[in-house]
């Protein structure tokens, strides 16, 4: 019986306040739009109006001085005919714009007269209007026969008798511009009265708004004492239960004690809490065997829309530590475990902490992706490429640390991390047979990155990248390109790409490398044997050690002795995989 109680109740105070959110809406649209329209009034016809008027003024001198300056013309020896024909015309159109600001004025003086929504003195308006009437009419009478008694005077040359003519003008002049002000003064009052009425509707509007919203508040103020009497118990325990789910606790159950609405509410939240518990334990037990992203995707389907197949743009990684393999023999199997694990953790924390995918371990091999839904296409390259120059970094670190795991005082100098970087369309989801599955990528940008990595042997290189990796980093890293290369399995030549450093972080020394690395390559592509060699050994001689430039110069030492075909196009073709 309590279930139609509580919505006959909810809904008969929604109804009320329904009703009184519709009365306040319509007073206040009806108030908005008058107070509305008496804005408009006041900026497009009583300001626009008063506007004229003042220009009436402005173009009254203007006509004095354009009148002043056909007196200039004359004086001049010899006399400026064209420049007094030009201000004639000048005085002649000012008095023109005088008549039109006016009749402007007028106009909208006459508009809040004819407008009977608003609330406005006319016969103030309309003593207004006839006195700009009046004034423009004598100011164009009175000038007028001022200005034709100062023509003839001035065409015949008699100066002076046209200055003492001017000088009435003048007089004539500063009395309309004197009546023209007072106009003005009688409109700003009128626009203050205007404005007075506006702020009182105004008020009107906001005191009629208050009164509704206190009664609003009041109804308001009802519910609330209704819902804490016969809700709000069992609300705080969910609460409490919600709290106790979101700070990680997922053992809370509530008692269910009534059967009503809150009740199935209870009830619900209770079987919620038993299926978080059931999916935080697949991924506490999956999250160690999969990316967690990639799991909480499989669990949820709908946020990982490509589980079934789709071709995206990704960007991917391998990564292989070079002699791990033999450095390992020897070790007993537990040994062998802890030394791989934390080669394995050293080598993805720069993977997970740039927000990549770890695909999949192959032995000391890591194969590890970026791109949509787990990072953004914008940044997918210049996380990876990132992600590579830690983990050299870290590489570094690790080689001092393999002897004290291993037990052994040294380890090889050729123990090097190698990486390998593509970007690329391939397929990414679920794939795999009816009794095993795996969310992985495949495709040539895979192939790539695995026969970059390898390529890095070939080089004495750390870390190897396509073209397209390289372009979408954009300014994070610092990189040179290496050789135009045809891997196994493809015909068409790809620009690779050795990572250096982040950007900004290279010594001079590494600065003259890429200078000195690149002149190589262009002489090398151009068959300038001789130029090639000088500039791989001038890089040697910056970096000493380089291993791209031994490889290079050994190279453009071969082709010296046997000289490439006619038809060879600057590239590599490294048929090893």
């Amino acid at each position: 019986m309590l279930r139609p109680t509580i919505r006959k109740r909810i809904l008969g105070i929604a109804i009320g306040l329904i009703f009184l959110m519709a009365i306040t809406s319509a007073l206040s649209t009806v108030m908005t739009r008058k107070i509305a329209h008496q804005l408009d009034e006041l900026s497009t016809k009583y300001v626009e109006a008063y506007g004229h008027l003042a220009r009436m003024n402005v173009r009254s001198l203007e006509q004095a001085l354009a009148l002043r300056r056909m007196v200039a013309a004359r004086t001049q020896s010899p006399p400026d005919d064209a420049g007094f024909a030009d201000r004639q015309k000048d005085y002649e159109g000012k008095g023109l714009e005088i008549d039109r600001e006016a009749e402007a004025a007028r106009a909208l003086i006459n508009a809040i007269i004819d407008d009977p929504s608003t609330e406005s003195d006319n016969a103030k308006l309309g003593r207004i209007d006839d006195r700009i009437e009046q004034v423009a009419s004598d100011l164009r009478r009175y000038l007028g026969e001022e200005y034709k008694r100062i023509l003839p005077l001035l065409e015949a040359g008699k100066i002076s008798e046209a200055r003492a003519a001017m000088v009435r003008s003048d007089t004539l002049r500063d009395e309309f511009n004197q009546r023209i002000e007072e106009i003005r003064t009688d409109m700003l009052a009128q626009v203050r009265a205007d404005a007075r009425i506006t702020m009182r509707d105004q008020n009107t509007a906001t005191v009629i708004s208050v009164i509704l919203t206190v009664l609003a508040s009041v109804v308001g103020l009802l519910f609330s004492f209704f819902v804490s009497i016969g809700i709000t118990r069992p609300v705080r325990r969910l609460l409490d239960g919600t709290r106790a789910v979101e700070a990680g606790r997922l053992d809370a159950s509530i008692d269910v004690t009534t059967r009503d609405e809150i009740g199935q509410l209870t009830t619900a939240f209770n079987n919620m809490v038993e299926q978080l518990r059931h999916k935080e334990h697949l991924r506490e037990t999956f999250g160690r065997y999969v990316d967690p992203r990639v799991v909480e995707g499989l669990i949820d389907p709908q946020s990982l829309a490509a589980s079934n197949g789709e071709r995206r743009v990704m960007t991917v990684l391998f990564c292989d530590m070079k002699g791990f393999t033999s450095l390992s023999e020897g070790t007993t199997p537990q040994g062998l475990v802890k030394v791989m694990n934390h080669y394995l953790s050293t080598m993805s924390g720069p993977i997970r902490s740039h927000r990549g995918i770890i695909d999949k371990y192959i032995g000391d091999a890591i194969m590890a992706y970026w791109g949509p839904p787990f990072t953004e296409h914008s940044e997918q390259a210049r996380l990876a490429c990132l992600a590579a120059v830690e983990m050299a970094d870290r590489g570094a670190a690790l080689r001092t640390e393999l002897p004290e795991l291993l037990g052994v005082r040294t380890v090889p100098s050729d123990c090097e991390v190698r990486i390998g970087i593509a970007t690329g369309e391939v397929l990414v989801g679920s794939i795999g047979s009816e009794f095993m599955m795996s969310y992985t990528v495949m495709g040539d940008a895979v192939n790539l990155a695995s026969r970059l990595e390898n390529a890095n042997k070939f080089y004495g290189s750390h870390s190897l990248a396509s073209e397209p990796a390289i372009l979408s980093a954009g300014d994070a890293v610092e990189a040179r390109e290496i050789d135009r290369l045809v891997v196994a399995g493809q015909t068409r030549p790809e620009a690779v790409f050795e990572i250096i450093g982040r950007k900004g972080e290279l010594t001079e020394k590494q600065l003259e490398l890429l200078a000195r690395y690149a002149e190589g390559l262009a002489a090398y592509r151009a068959r300038r044997w001789d130029d090639a060699r000088r500039a791989f050994e001038a890089a040697l001689k910056a970096v000493p050690g380089d291993g791209p430039s031994k490889a290079m110069a050994q190279r453009v030492e071969n082709f010296q002795a046997n000289p490439p075909a006619a038809d060879w196009d600057g590239a590599w073709r490294l048929d090893q995989k």
